[in-house]
């Protein structure tokens, strides 16, 4: 990100002095349709937030291009999904309609038939989900929606579990968002702006946002003549610089991409492996990126979400596990040291309540120069602190 050619790029750049930054956008979007296994991407939407947002509203402009807006009014949501889907949802003008769990983890499939109809507009899932678990009904849920004429979004917030592996459009999904910050270049953390390009199948294309990057011969420009975009999802094209993080992660693995899922797996069934004796485990069976623990036995109620990604070293992973058992050894036989925690950080437990009731507070006058001394503001700050 520190090439000159990238760093010093102006947004309103012309597209003759941009031409190194148009081709690395476009080069990325082949690579995360491939990814996805659908047809075209928009590298648009700042955020997976915003990507979820963007996808629904593809989904409106497509089903209001065919008729069927008044009537295609529902979205289906698992009771395990992310909490923005919800709020993606109805942000969208649409209706959310919830589906439950199989004992293993699944979309409950008899339940799933009950909820679509001529009514549905599509499905919002992450696969794997939230628990971590890949549906193995994902196939007859495609089915399901596609024979009522709806469509299949994919959260990609778990993609790291499955890239390079399978591809959510030879799953059957239609939309897909990525959040290129987690899955690409600092998965879980790592500060900075994100960002959550849109892929879908070749019918929604014609839906996606203005400008699309595209290949002109040689060259490489905007195009804004779309006559069915749904228009601009933020000011500019993209969030560059994730762009350019991104690319530069992708193409370290290249045709060892598959590595980094694989890692990602390993690393969360060796933790699984290491913990489920100890605490209570709702799903018995492998996991993908991510699993779901219940310490309910230690304190009611209490869930863990574990994901080590797969950037960690078995050496972390070791230090993780001693300090979970540490905690299920102190609960039963010293659970005083548990209310204290942690005794080993500069600042120990926090006494919320305490801070909000009696706050601290200091006011510089020096940093606000509109508040000298002896002005009206600086009496009322005095007497208020007198009182």
């Amino acid at each position: 990100m520190n090439f000159p050619g990238f760093r010093d790029l102006h947004p309103l750049q012309e597209e003759e002095g941009a031409q190194g930054a148009l081709e690395l956008m476009w080069r990325l979007q082949e690579i995360l349709a491939e990814v996805a296994g659908l047809h075209a991407v928009s590298l648009q939407p700042a955020a997976g937030s915003q990507g979820e947002l963007t996808g629904l509203m593809l989904m409106r402009a497509y089903f209001t291009d065919r008729g069927e807006a008044e009537t295609r009014r529902k979205v289906v949501i698992p009771d395990t999904a992310h909490g923005t889907n919800p709020a993606s949802v109805t942000m969208a003008g649409y209706e959310v309609t919830h589906v439950q769990t199989d004992p293993r983890g699944n979309i409950d499939v008899d339940d799933l038939r009950t909820k679509v109809d001529a009514q549905t507009a599509g499905l919002m899932l992450t696969n794997p989900s939230t628990l971590g678990l890949f549906d193995e009904n994902i196939e007859e849920i495609a089915r399901i929606f596609h024979d009522a004429g709806a469509l299949m979004y994919y959260d990609g917030a778990n993609l790291n579990a499955v890239c390079g592996i399978s591809r959510p459009g030879d799953m059957g999904f239609d939309i897909v968002h990525f959040n290129l910050h987690k899955t690409f270049s600092q998965p879980h953390g790592g500060g900075g702006p994100g960002g959550g390009p849109i892929a879908v199948r070749d019918r929604l294309e014609p839906f996606l946002p203005v400008p699309a990057v595209v290949r002109d011969g040689e060259r490489f420009r905007y195009e804004y003549d779309r006559p069915k975009t749904i228009g601009k999802v933020r000011g500019f094209a993209g969030p560059f610089g994730v762009f350019v993080r991104s690319y530069a992660y992708i193409r370290s693995y290249g045709p060892r991409l598959r590595e980094m899922s694989e890692v990602a797996v390993l690393n969360a069934n060796y933790l699984l492996a290491q913990l489920k004796d100890a605490y209570e485990l709702p799903f018995d069976r492998l996991c993908m990126h991510e699993f779901v623990l219940s310490a309910r036995t230690l304190k009611r109620p209490e869930a863990l979400m574990i994901e080590p990604t797969e950037t960690e070293a078995k050496e972390t992973l070791d230090d993780f596990v001693e300090a979970m058992l540490e905690i299920v050894r102190d609960a039963s036989e010293h659970p005083e040291l548990l209310k204290d925690a942690p005794h080993d950080r500069p600042v120990g437990r926090v006494d919320e309540v305490k801070a909000a009731k009696r706050a601290v507070v200091r006011y510089l006058f020096e940093d606000h120069p509109d508040l000298s001394a002896d002005s009206d503001g600086a009496r009322q700050l005095e007497a208020q602190k007198g009182a």
